[in-house]
């Protein structure tokens, strides 16, 4: 007699193969349901298997899932507490849940249906991956971001990253709750992106980067126009007056493809108050730094870095990505007079992430970039349940300082004062 899982492969081959494929997008999910609990009860019948009523439910949702949803993984997508889903193959699924990294019980069922689930993730956004494409960026319908590599490249079959979207969004007050900053910095980090200050924020993959671009962007006036660029969008933010660009790939003749250079420049000539870009990773660097340096000023970008000082390098690498001709002093002057505040965020091992450092980019003394460490976290140790412990401390504020600038331009000087009244290093 077949298990569980033989029974259903069998039972899913012989529906799937009888299942007029365009009646189900015409159908609603109750009229599915119904076909397939009927189809279900008629196999049951003519194999003479007896199966209890909880096992074809979950046989009717799995299938369900499998032509409406994202199959197996549905039930992770539903999950609220799981922000990372990574498949390695269809054997090996993993999620990551309140930071920490778990294997989940869930399989497919082979190779071949996990290739189906991938390929529709990435038609559902206009994009194709196949053994000719076999590298696609994605996202899924609510904003999660998915990436996708097939087989040749992935050796031990198809493998698939999803970046869960929250539904909540994320604000400041989350985030001091979390222990990711202190009532004080994020107060700072208010008041920078009010006074309209160039902000880059850097981190590892996972630190929190997007979430945190999100929290600053909740405090951009609603009478300026954004325009955000990103490679699978999944910034959310609340302003009424915003125009959202997301790049294409190059279709099967390997034309049309549109990058985030392209779209840095055609966003200025829309006449943007701000733009905003998902994440720098190449050539783009050069016209955002450009659009920083000529009246966009509150612009704000994510870049990986692993601290403040790395960010500046980066950027610099990025700039000469785009541009040969120009000498490593003209780069680093056009950084200092475009980008105002790097904030590094970091990922902890016990699983948390929080704001590790907010520099002001203060000027350059000879060839060096000079930075003044306005906020810092200082670890203390561990907890007896192996949490982080520390404090955010600060020096101040130095006197030649573009955020007490601004402030006091914005009427903001008393409130960012009070931030460093009662909080030294």
């Amino acid at each position: 007699m077949l298990g569980p899982k033989e029974l259903y492969r069998s039972f899913r081959e012989r529906i799937f193969d009888a299942i007029d494929a365009e009646a189900i997008t015409t159908l609603s999910k109750e009229e599915l349901n119904s076909q397939l609990t009927q189809a279900i009860n008629l196999l049951t019948e003519q194999d003479n298997v007896p199966m209890p009523t909880s096992l074809r439910n979950d046989y009717v949702k799995m299938m369900y899932d499998e032509l409406r949803g994202l199959g197996p993984i549905q039930s992770l997508i539903e999950d609220d507490s799981i922000s990372d889903i990574m498949i390695n193959g269809p054997q090996a699924v993993f999620i990551e849940r309140n930071g920490l990294v778990e294997k989940s019980p869930i399989t497919f069922i082979d190779n071949e249906q996990l290739l189906t689930i991938a390929k529709r993730i990435a038609a559902k956004v206009g994009r194709r991956v196949d053994e000719s494409v076999p590298l696609c960026d994605a996202r899924l319908m609510d904003g999660s971001r998915v990436n996708i590599v097939l087989p040749p490249i992935a050796i031990d079959g198809a493998s698939i990253s999803i970046r869960k979207f929250k539904k909540k969004s994320i604000g400041f007050g989350d985030l001091i709750e979390f222990g990711a900053m202190s009532p004080e910095v994020a107060k700072l980090m208010v008041i920078a992106s009010r006074c309209r200050l160039n902000i880059v924020i850097s981190g590892g993959t996972g630190s929190g980067k997007t979430t945190m671009m999100n929290a600053l962007s909740q405090y951009i006036s609603e009478r300026e126009r954004i325009v955000t660029i990103e490679d699978a969008a999944e910034l959310r933010l609340q302003q009424p007056h915003i125009v959202r660009l997301e790049t294409r790939t190059a279709g099967i003749e390997g034309t049309g493809e549109i990058n985030q250079r392209n779209l840095v420049i055609n966003a200025l000539r829309m006449r943007p108050d701000r733009i905003i870009i998902g994440e720098c990773r190449g050539s783009e660097a050069f016209e955002m730094l450009q659009a920083m340096n000529t009246g966009h000023d509150g612009s704000m970008t994510t870049l990986h870095a692993n601290n403040p000082r790395d960010a500046i390098s980066r950027i610099e690498s990025m700039v000469m990505m785009a541009t040969a001709s120009l000498p490593l002093e003209a780069i680093r002057r056009t950084v200092v007079s475009a980008v105002d505040v790097i904030i590094q965020i970091s990922r902890l091992h016990d699983g948390s992430r929080k704001v590790m450092s907010i520099s002001e980019v203060i000027g350059m003394e000879g060839q060096n970039v000079v930075m003044e460490e306005i906020f810092r976290f200082e670890h203390q140790g561990l907890s007896s349940k192996g949490k982080v412990l520390g404090d955010f401390v600060t020096a101040g504020l130095m006197e030649r300082s573009a955020l007490y600038e601004k402030a006091r331009y914005f009427g903001l000087e008393k409130e960012l004062n009070s931030i460093f009244s009662g909080v030294t290093a």
